[in-house]
């Protein structure tokens, strides 16, 4: 078997260090400064590394089990989905583009998504878009989110 060696790579091998909170440097060693974050949450795109950040740290205390008042906490990605919690069950990765379907449970309603990760060709993060199903979950999220957002705004 060959051994990949596309940007998106290293890129995503450093997300799942991140996620199990074992990534030096956390947060700022995987985004771009530039970033763009597009949330299902919000419709405009969220741009730059701090408030990405914040986006993902909010996302990470929702979907899975971050703490929210770590500043570049990561949250653990269970293997097994059908544990309640967050859990990657499939990735596609090509060139600097990255497509990993995870699924949760929110409020107790299964939520089904995408990260789709862009990198530059570092493997720095330069977009994060994040798509969700079905609605229930997405109401739920939005809810939680934006209840999270704020907590860690102040």
């Amino acid at each position: 078997m060959t051994e990949r060696t596309d940007p998106i790579d290293g890129c995503i091998d450093r997300w799942h260090q991140h996620i199990a909170g074992k990534l030096e440097g956390g947060l700022d060693a995987l985004l771009h400064e530039d970033c763009v974050f597009l949330s299902p949450i919000v419709y405009t795109p969220q741009e730059g590394r701090e408030i990405t950040k914040l986006y993902l740290r909010a996302a990470g205390s929702t979907l899975g089990d971050a703490d929210p008042d770590k500043s570049d906490a990561g949250f653990e990605a269970k293997a097994d989905a059908d544990s309640g919690k967050f859990g990657y069950t499939k990735e596609i990765l090509q060139g600097n583009h990255a497509m990993l379907e995870f699924e949760t449970e929110v409020e107790g309603k299964y939520a089904n998504g995408v990260d789709i990760i862009t990198c530059d060709d570092d493997g720095m993060i330069v977009e994060f878009k994040v798509m969700m199903r079905p609605l229930q979950a997405i109401n739920a999220v939005h809810a939680q989110m934006g209840a999270m957002l704020e907590k860690l705004s102040s």
